[in-house]
């Protein structure tokens, strides 16, 4: 009976957290309230350049990923992107990108601290969806990108996961 209990309450995990996975919005299909009702209110929503929607949905400081969720003028769902990647990162250019730019590339920080070098964000993510890593990225006093890196956490034995 135990065993039997044990494998519905994970059946029920399961079922819930596909509930609240991103990725199975559709674009050009999914609704606001779609998005709403599957991932609930965002953590932060914004109007972008071109005067599209931007709802944001960071995990932080627990999860490694900020997705994206893009609304076109129809109310409908444009596009999900996952911010916390490399590859994001490498959009960010010192000496020209700005903070409004980190911020829309790479979601909300999980951490702003001063340093020496100046106003440091920091984030958490999955090197290659497995590995827990670190995006930093420094600031200039003029609100520019100083310096940018992605770093693996360190295992108890000082080597990286």
């Amino acid at each position: 009976m135990r065993l039997i209990s044990s494998l519905v309450l994970l059946s029920c995990i399961g079922v819930l957290a596909g509930c609240a996975n991103p990725r199975l919005l559709v674009p050009g299909q999914s609704t606001e309230p779609d998005v709403r009702a599957r991932l609930g209110n965002p953590t932060d929503a914004r109007v972008d350049r071109n005067g599209e929607r931007i709802w944001e949905y960071a995990t932080a400081p627990e999860g490694f990923e900020t997705y994206h969720v893009r609304f076109g003028a129809d109310g409908k769902v444009k596009g999900v992107t996952q911010l916390l990647t490399e590859e994001q990162l490498d959009k960010v250019i010192p000496g020209s990108t700005t903070q409004a730019d980190v911020r829309l590339l790479l979601g909300r920080p999980w951490e702003e601290a001063t340093y020496m070098p100046g106003l440091t964000w920091t984030w958490r993510y999955l090197r290659i969806g497995s590995l827990p890593g670190w995006l930093i990225v420094t600031f200039n006093p003029d609100g520019t990108v100083r310096d940018k890196i992605a770093v693996l956490e360190q295992t108890d034995d000082g080597e990286p996961d």
